[in-house]
C-alpha cells in the first residue's frame, strides 16, 4: 500500500464542497425515491466525508491491499477452515433474482428461495445422518447456543432437572462460553496424552453427577486434529446416563463424505456453512451455523423453518413455512426470507457448493483434507516439536521449534511468516500446549503451494538459529510493522471520532 498518500482515513482525505458526482439542477428525486416521513428525516445533514471519486476508489483500494484472503494467498489458519470460496458461488448469490428478493415477501411470491432452502435442510440432514436442520442460526457460536438451548427444552419437557455439560479440555473456546450464556453449568473432561478424551475421567465424572448432566459437548475430530477412536463407548456412556450429546461441526471437514456425526451417536449438532462449506467467512462474518437434530427432537428447533407444502394445496407453493405455536395467528401474515431464516447469502453459496461437488466429489473432502494435514505434519516434524506423533485429520498441531534455545516463540514465527507472503496458522490454541502452532491445509490446496509453505517454515527454522534477533523483530515487509499486542486496547487512539468532531 502506498501509506504516504494514501494511508489516511477518508475523512482526512475530504474536503469541504467537494464532491464526486453532479445532478441535472432539474433532478427531481420524487420520481425515485419514496419520501420519508417528516418524523424520520434528519434535522440536519450527515457529517459524511466530501470526495472526488477517484479519491475514494484509491482509499478503498489502497485500503483493500492491508487485507490477506484466500484469494490472496495460502491461509493455514487451523480449526477455521479457510477453504477457497468458487467464484460461481458468488455468481449465483449474486443472481438479481436471489438479491432482488423483499425480507418481507409472502411465501407464495418467493418459491424458489424457499426450495433452496428446503434442499440445504435436506443436504445437511443426509451429510450429517441426522432427521432435521434450522437454517436460523447466523454462526458457529449462535449455533451452539441454538442446540443448548434445544437440548434443555428436551429435559424440561420430561420434568428433568439437569444443569452441567460436559466439555473436554481439547474443546473450542466457544463451548463453554455457549453453555455459560445458556445458564448451564460447565464441568471439565480430561484428555490422555495422545489428545483424546480421559474415558476413565468421563467415567468417574458420570458416577458423580451423572443425573445432573444435561449433554457433553464434543468435537470430532478434536481440536488437537485427533479423531476421537473411543466416540461410540462415549455416546453410549452418555445416553445410559440420560444425557445427550452435542457435535461441535467446527470440524466437520475432516470428516465429509468419510462418516457421519448422526451415525457415531450424536443427538444435535451445528455446522459452520462458512468453513465446511466454502461459503467467505472472517473478520466478524457472514457466517451461518445451521443446527441439526436426530429424529424425535425435531419439535425443539427454533421456528419457522420451511416444510414442503401439503399434498391438497390448492395455493400454488410447493414449499411454504411452518411457523410453529410461537408464530400462532401470524397465518396471513406469512413471510419468507429474511432474519426468520438467517444468512440467505451464505446459504446460496454453500448450495451450490454442494451441487457443484456432487453426491461422489463431495466423498473427496476429508480424505483429500487429512492427507495435506499429514503431508505437512511429517515435513515439518524435524524442525517443529511434534507432541502427538499420531495420525492427524485435517489439521496438525505443533508446539512450537524443536530447538527452543534462542528464545525463539511461536508467535515470532508466526510474524516471520507474514514477511513471506503468508497468513500465520492459529498460535497458542490449542492451550494444551505452551506454544501450539496449529495448521490447516484445507483439501484445495496444490502439493505445489504446500511445499513452498514447508519451504519457508523450514528457513524460518533455521533463521532462528542462526540470526534470531530477524525472527524475533519480524515482520519486516508489512505496511505496519511489529505491533504491541496490547497496547491498543489500553492506550485506544480514537481518531475516527476526534476527526468528525473537528470538521
Amino acid at each position: 500500500m502506498n501509506r504516504t498518500l494514501y494511508g489516511n482515513l477518508i475523512f482526512e482525505l475530504s474536503k469541504k464542497g467537494r464532491k464526486g458526482y453532479s445532478l441535472p439542477q432539474d433532478y427531481d428525486r420524487t420520481h425515485t425515491t419514496a419520501e420519508l416521513p417528516e418524523a424520520l428525516r434528519r434535522k440536519e445533514a450527515a457529517r459524511l466525508p466530501e470526495c472526488d471519486e477517484l479519491t475514494v476508489v484509491r482509499h478503498y483500494t489502497n485500503l483493500s491491499h492491508n487485507n490477506f484472503g484466500v484469494n490472496d494467498g495460502f491461509y493455514p489458519l487451523g480449526s477455521c477452515t479457510m477453504k477457497y470460496n468458487p467464484v460461481i458461488n458468488e455468481e449465483i448469490a449474486g443472481l438479481k433474482a436471489f438479491a432482488g428478493l423483499h425480507p418481507l415477501q409472502p411465501a407464495v411470491t418467493c418459491q424458489g428461495a424457499l426450495e433452496v432452502y428446503y434442499n440445504l435442510q435436506e443436504s445437511l440432514a443426509e451429510l450429517a445422518g441426522l432427521s432435521e436442520f434450522t437454517l436460523n442460526p447466523c454462526a458457529g457460536a449462535h449455533g451452539e447456543l441454538t442446540g443448548l438451548m434445544v437440548i434443555r427444552a428436551y429435559h424440561e419437557s420430561r420434568g428433568d432437572v439437569r444443569t452441567k455439560v460436559l466439555i473436554p479440555d481439547s474443546a473450542h473456546g466457544t463451548n463453554p462460553a455457549s453453555a455459560a450464556v445458556c445458564g448451564l453449568e460447565v464441568v471439565e473432561v480430561k484428555s490422555l496424552a495422545d489428545g483424546t478424551v480421559d474415558v476413565e475421567h468421563l467415567r468417574q465424572l458420570l458416577s458423580e453427577m451423572g443425573s445432573e448432566v444435561a449433554a457433553m459437548m464434543m468435537t470430532n475430530p478434536n481440536t488437537l486434529g485427533i479423531f476421537e477412536p473411543r466416540v461410540l463407548e462415549i455416546t453410549k456412556m452418555i445416553h445410559e446416563a440420560g444425557g445427550l450429546m452435542y457435535y461441535d461441526g467446527a470440524n466437520l471437514n475432516a470428516l465429509l463424505g468419510e462418516c457421519r456425526p448422526g451415525d457415531m451417536g450424536f443427538d444435535v449438532m451445528h455446522i459452520n456453512l462458512h468453513k465446511t462449506f466454502s461459503t467467505p467467512h472472517g473478520g466478524g462474518g457472514p457466517g451461518s451455523g445451521p443446527v441439526g437434530v436426530r429424529k424425535g427432537l425435531e419439535q425443539f428447533l427454533p421456528m419457522p423453518r420451511v416444510v414442503e407444502a401439503p399434498t391438497d394445496s390448492c395455493t400454488g407453493e410447493s414449499y411454504v413455512v411452518d411457523w410453529g405455536k410461537s408464530f400462532e395467528g401470524k397465518r396471513g401474515e406469512e413471510l419468507s426470507v429474511g432474519n426468520f431464516f438467517g444468512n440467505f447469502g451464505v446459504m446460496l453459496k454453500a448450495y451450490a457448493y454442494i451441487l457443484s461437488l456432487g453426491r461422489e466429489h463431495i466423498k473427496e473432502v476429508g480424505p483429500l483434507a487429512t492427507l495435506n494435514a499429514n503431508y505437512i505434519k511429517e515435513r515439518l516434524r524435524d524442525s517443529y516439536l511434534l507432541p502427538i506423533k499420531g495420525l492427524c485429520k485435517h489439521e496438525v498441531v505443533f508446539d512450537g521449534l524443536v530447538d527452543k534455545s534462542t528464545g525463539v516463540t511461536t508467535m515470532d514465527v508466526a510474524k516471520r511468516l507474514l514477511d513471506y507472503g503468508y497468513h500465520a496458522p492459529t498460535i497458542y490454541f490449542p492451550l494444551l500446549f505452551h506454544e501450539s502452532l496449529m495448521i490447516e491445509p484445507t483439501e484445495n490446496e496444490s502439493k505445489e503451494t504446500i511445499d513452498a509453505f514447508i519451504d519457508v517454515m523450514h528457513k524460518i527454522a533455521e533463521e532462528a538459529k542462526t540470526d534470531p534477533e530477524l525472527v524475533k523483530t519480524a515482520p519486516h515487509n508489512t505496511p505496519i510493522g511489529r505491533v504491541d499486542d496490547v497496547l491498543a486496547a489500553k492506550q485506544p487512539v480514537t481518531t475516527y471520532w476526534k476527526t468528525i468532531a473537528e470538521s
